[in-house]
């Protein structure tokens, strides 16, 4: 899920970066990888300086534990059906920009945090290439301290670029395995005494 939800994420900015920048160019203008494997010099398919050196990467995850049912079953017809809850999950993506130009890199950071302020909201209604079991994605920025920003880069193993982080909310996992069923209690009787259920 992580994976469809990164890779959708990646393929609507991309094509608003290709709109604001050069609607003829067939290249990539932002790619999901991973910032501490960048190097300087990424190749497009045909050996030509590819001009995505924009990249999404995930750097953490984070349980939602607000969202999280207490309960591990689920009512259906006349039985209860038990499995686990689902798992609600807060993503923090980074997008950085490494362009040889830093002025074009700010341009594209730019351009970047103003899809996100056009488009926050991802629904399957307004969005049908969302991924099968989405309901929704919200994305928020997500404002760094001086310290948290060394740690960040420290950790990735890299000089600072140009970069914004993103919080993604509402991703949810699920193992929809069945762990056994029972039927509803229609009745309870005590000492020879029937109580109804409704």
């Amino acid at each position: 899920m992580i994976d469809q939800v990164l890779t959708f994420l990646n393929a609507q900015l991309d094509n608003y970066l290709r709109l604001k920048l050069d609607p003829s160019d067939s290249n990539s203008f932002i790619q999901l990888a991973n910032i501490a494997w960048n190097d300087t010099e990424t190749k497009s398919t045909n050996g030509n300086a590819s001009p995505s050196n924009a990249f999404l990467t995930l750097v953490n995850i984070e349980e939602d534990k607000v969202s999280k049912s207490p309960e591990n079953y689920v009512r259906q017809d006349s039985n209860l059906i038990y499995k686990n809850p689902k798992v609600y999950l807060n993503l923090y993506i980074l997008f950085a920009v490494n362009l040889s130009s830093y002025s074009e890199s700010l341009k594209r950071l730019s351009f970047i945090i103003q899809f996100f302020q056009y488009q926050n909201v991802f629904t399957p209604l307004a969005n049908p290439g969302l991924p099968a079991g989405v309901e929704k994605l919200i994305l928020d920025l997500n404002t760094l301290s001086f310290q948290d920003l060394n740690n960040l880069w420290g950790i990735l193993g890299s000089k600072y670029l140009p970069s914004v982080m993103y919080k993604i909310r509402l991703i949810t996992i699920s193992e929809e395995f069945i762990q056994g069923d029972a039927p509803l209690l229609h009745e309870i009787i005590v000492n020879d005494k029937t109580l109804q259920t409704s």
